[in-house]
């Protein structure tokens, strides 16, 4: 009968939520909006690139001079520059309109500043003086090397490839990073597409006032790890529609979107790294869903349950503040302090994993950290369903439920 009640608590959670129009517009709604995003970053880069590109190449007349001799007179007119020797002047008949624009080149360019004074257009126009400049300089500099080998050199036209160790073992550098994090996106794209539903999902039967009606027949318990199962299920969904479109869309239209070729044979996947990433995750999903079941257990409403979602979401970004510390000194004290917190655990050490600044005995202490504080966190939130369910206008106290005797929590039936 247990079995079979859970079974129908899954089935009826998996199938009511899969059946709203509002899950399918949230669960859409991510996708397609990073869709839209990265379109949108497509079409200003390439715009940026070209604006850039044409003021590099633009020619108009200016006047230049030279201190250091290293403009090249023939480069210089072939952008549409002449030479003078008085610079007052030059500066003059720009601010009279007589002349466009006008160069001063210094006796050391490397390290004093080219003046360049122009007409002014506009904000995007006002650009194309100091590209005119740059490329006059650069061009110079270019022609003044005879040996082609040397122009790539300067040109940083050359590969380095590092290869780095540890433990005498080769290690995957950023190639090997990419892998193990893919697990905090997981966690948080689950936890921010799920969250709300993990707060409220025991909540429409309290604001429906059936609850009372469902716990004759269900136990509690079996309720909760029925709704609990299902959100995973749900999660699961949510993650695969999230997925699709970005496989569909990087192996069918990269070339479109203008995104880089990634040679996936190139990663390094280091199994020990992937079952703690994976570990982490569930133990971190089971317990901020533990915490957010619970205080939907205790909240009345779901406008109030509102708010210890916004503390929650709180406690899964802060740790990214700290991130630039977690690469540059995964060992420091606020690092450890993140690492071992439990609701700031899963970020930081997902981040550590993924960077391979987590150590054996440090992982082995979070996962079971997760794991524990999860089950007791489910444990309450089961308690505080069946004394709570019947709480329908005000917050539950959590004194008075565990200050009561077990006989007593249990709604009567």
């Amino acid at each position: 009968m247990v079995r079979h009640n859970l079974g129908t608590v899954v089935s009826f959670e998996v199938t009511r939520t899969l059946k709203k129009k509002q899950f399918w517009l949230t669960t859409l709604l991510v996708p397609v909006a990073i869709g839209i995003v990265i379109a949108l970053i497509v079409i200003s880069n390439t715009t940026t690139g070209s604006r850039v590109d044409s003021q590099a190449d633009a020619t108009f007349a200016f006047t230049y001079s030279d201190a250091s001799g290293l403009v090249d007179p023939a480069v210089a007119t072939s952008f549409g520059g002449t030479r003078v020797t008085d610079d007052q002047q030059a500066i003059a008949d720009v601010k009279a309109g007589r002349s466009a624009a006008h160069f001063a080149y210094p006796a050391d360019p490397a390290t004093q500043t080219t003046r360049a004074y122009g007409k002014d257009l506009d904000i995007s126009g006002n650009g194309r003086y100091a590209s005119v400049a740059t490329a006059v300089l650069v061009t110079s500099a270019k022609a003044a090397i005879d040996n082609p080998t040397l122009t790539s050199l300067a040109n940083g036209a050359f590969s380095v490839d590092a290869v780095t160790y540890k433990d005498g073992q080769a290690t995957g550098g950023f190639l090997g990073a990419v892998a193990p994090l893919l697990f905090l996106l997981i966690f948080y794209v689950v936890i921010v597409m799920l969250g709300n539903q993990m707060l409220t999902s025991t909540l429409e039967e309290k604001e429906n006032r059936v609850t009372e009606m469902i716990l004759t027949t269900l136990n509690p318990t079996t309720l909760i790890t029925g709704k609990i199962i299902s959100l995973f299920i749900i999660g699961i969904v949510q993650m695969t529609v999230f997925v699709l479109p970005v496989l569909v869309g990087y192996l069918f239209f990269r070339s479109a979107l203008s995104l880089p070729d990634i040679d996936f044979s190139q990663l390094v996947i280091n199994p020990g790294q992937m079952i703690v990433g994976a570990l982490l995750l569930i133990g971190g999903f089971t317990l901020f869903l533990g915490t957010l079941v619970a205080a939907g257990a205790i909240m009345p409403t779901a406008k109030e349950a509102g708010q210890v979602f916004g503390v929650m979401m709180t406690l899964i970004f802060v740790p990214l503040y700290a991130a630039s510390l977690v690469v540059s000194d995964p060992h420091s004290f606020l690092v450890g302090l993140f690492t071992y917190f439990p609701y700031s655990a899963p970020v930081t050490a997902l981040l550590r994993n993924g960077l391979g600044s987590l150590g054996p005995l440090e992982a082995t202490i979070v996962i079971a950290e997760l794991f524990i504080f999860g089950g007791i966190v489910l444990r309450i939130a089961v308690r505080l369903f069946r004394y709570g369910s019947v709480e329908y206008t005000k917050r539950i106290a959590l004194r008075a439920v565990f200050a009561r005797p077990a006989a007593e929590r249990a709604p009567v039936r």
